[in-house]
């Protein structure tokens, strides 16, 4: 007789799950309440925000707030209904994607429900089980599970490490003379975690020794990057050399859905060929719509980028001068890594937050190694220069505390998260 498949959940949470009873509603699935805005409401209390991915200051920008509430007025959410290959076309969408194509500088672009599901979807689409996919070992995990599907090879190289790049490319060579297939790389423009660039023009200056086409993951690069915001191959001088480049709205545009731009051959074989956006319903006009006047502002407002690096700079300059290791990022993502016990990261994110009244993410085991804490904040045009002073006054106290062992004693948290309705 066959066991019941969910008997195991009563037991086996999962590696993240396993932490739940304790964790959520405040460690896991907190809730930030209010405007999208540097200080929001968690529990009662006003928090300085570093965990939202509201790079220039578009969620809550009057322009767009009023374009959002105008499209939904006048379409309503249903609008258009169905898939766009059926009947969920427009007029507006068809509209966007020329202006997007134009902003990244490629000859075409295909609008996407989601960036996890499109890249997902992309890979699934290009390649076939005689192609081999050679792709960096620190790749989101949209980019993961896609190659995961892949039916054929795949090849890993070591993050930004272009000599493994190079050995796993003559693998790939070898293989695809055998299979007769072609080569797919995948790399991120910024890597979302560690912060740095990935090495988008040393690969492509490595076409001239391989045969292989470039997809890259920009999501946290576009609007950022690159002189007018085209992303970290318009930084890297490198945006020809990308054949397909794909990112999302919901970084430096605050919105929902993503893009990929190419060549137009390629552009139309995805549109009718991307699975998650030939049976999933378009996207609602109010969105399409609201994402316009967002493409606007990246164009015609240079000034919040310029703010946006103005706090990149203040924020990771001083976190340096405490001693606080960022690691190699060189783009707005700015991560602390910190070495401590899970019971430490527990007490130090609780200090954080109860009596300094910052708000940032932390990862901590499974997700990377034992015995380590990565904080990852997100700088954007809407923090001031109190709020980073505040924040680096907030990790200089903490800090000492880590490093004096304070917060080696059991966490001592819960009766209070309990209180304040955090499980």
């Amino acid at each position: 007789m066959s066991k019941d498949l969910f008997a195991k959940f009563k037991t086996d949470m999962g590696p993240l799950g396993q932490h739940a009873k304790m964790a959520h509603g405040y460690f896991a699935f907190p809730k930030l309440e209010g405007p999208i805005a540097s200080r929001m409401m968690f529990k009662g209390k006003e928090r300085i925000v570093w965990s939202l991915n509201n790079y220039l200051g578009l969620g809550n920008h009057p322009e767009v707030r009023k374009a959002d509430a105008d499209a939904a007025a006048e379409f309503g959410l249903a609008y258009p209904m169905g898939a766009r290959m059926m009947s969920g076309n427009s007029n507006l969408i068809e509209q966007f994607e020329r202006e997007l194509a134009d902003f990244v500088k490629k000859p075409d672009v295909f609008i996407l429900n989601y960036g996890y599901q499109g890249v997902l979807s992309i890979i699934d689409a290009i390649v076939t089980r005689h192609d081999v996919i050679v792709y960096d070992a620190d790749s989101h995990a949209c980019i993961l599970d896609g190659v995961r599907l892949h039916m054929g090879k795949r090849f890993v190289y070591q993050h930004n490490d272009i000599e493994s790049f190079k050995v796993q490319m003559e693998r790939a060579t070898k293989m695809t003379a055998e299979t007769g297939g072609g080569i797919l790389v995948i790399t991120e423009g910024v890597f979302g975690m560690s912060g740095n660039m990935g090495k988008l023009k040393e690969i492509v200056d490595l076409k001239k020794n391989y045969n292989f086409r470039l997809m890259v993951d920009d999501a946290h690069g576009f609007g950022m990057m690159g002189k007018t915001g085209a992303g970290t191959g318009e930084e890297q001088g490198c945006q020809d050399g990308i054949d397909l480049y794909v990112s999302t709205f919901a970084k430096a545009m605050a919105s929902i859905g993503a893009f990929v731009a190419g060549d137009e051959d390629v552009i139309s074989y995805l549109r009718y060929n991307t699975r998650s956006q030939t049976f999933a319903k378009t996207l609602p006009m109010p969105i399409v719509k609201g994402n316009l006047k967002r493409l606007e502002l990246l164009r015609s407002k240079p000034e919040l980028k310029a703010k946006l690096w103005h706090n990149v700079n203040r924020l990771q300059g001083g976190l340096r001068e405490i001693g606080l290791n960022l690691g190699a990022t060189n783009t707005c993502v700015t991560p602390i890594y910190l070495q401590g016990t899970t019971t430490q990261a527990a007490n130090l994110i609780f200090d954080l937050r109860e009596n300094f009244n910052i708000f940032c993410s932390i990862v901590v085991y499974p997700v990377i190694p034992k015995g380590q804490m990565l904080l990852r904040l997100i700088p954007t045009a809407d923090h001031t220069d109190k709020d980073i002073d505040d924040t680096l006054h907030a990790f200089r106290e903490i800090y000492r505390k880590l490093t004096t062992g304070e917060y080696d004693k059991q966490f001592e948290g819960m009766a209070m998260i309990e209180a304040i309705g955090g499980i």
